[in-house]
């Protein structure tokens, strides 16, 4: 049986936000693996966050670095070939 390649999976994330919580708890339900980035304890990742999404809002996702803004499940499970 063919291993599927795991992609890459960054989050950017704040310890407040609600839907942020929802999409790491839909990532470690569907065992896909991802390096969180708490934009509110780093300046220079909240930077990051603006320039590769034009957004401020969290959560935004990178999945082999396309951007996806706010948990949007159906985009997710099309990067990351669920479902």
């Amino acid at each position: 049986m063919e291993k599927k390649q795991q992609k890459r999976v960054v989050i950017f994330t704040t310890s407040t936000c609600s839907w942020c919580r929802r999409a790491k708890q839909y990532l470690k339900e569907n065992k896909v693996r991802f390096r969180e980035v708490d934009v509110g304890r780093n300046p220079s990742a909240a930077k990051d966050l603006v320039r590769v999404s034009g957004q401020r809002g969290v959560p935004v996702l990178l999945i082999n670095n396309r951007p996806i803004v706010g948990f949007d499940k159906q985009q997710i499970d099309r990067l990351l070939g669920l479902r």
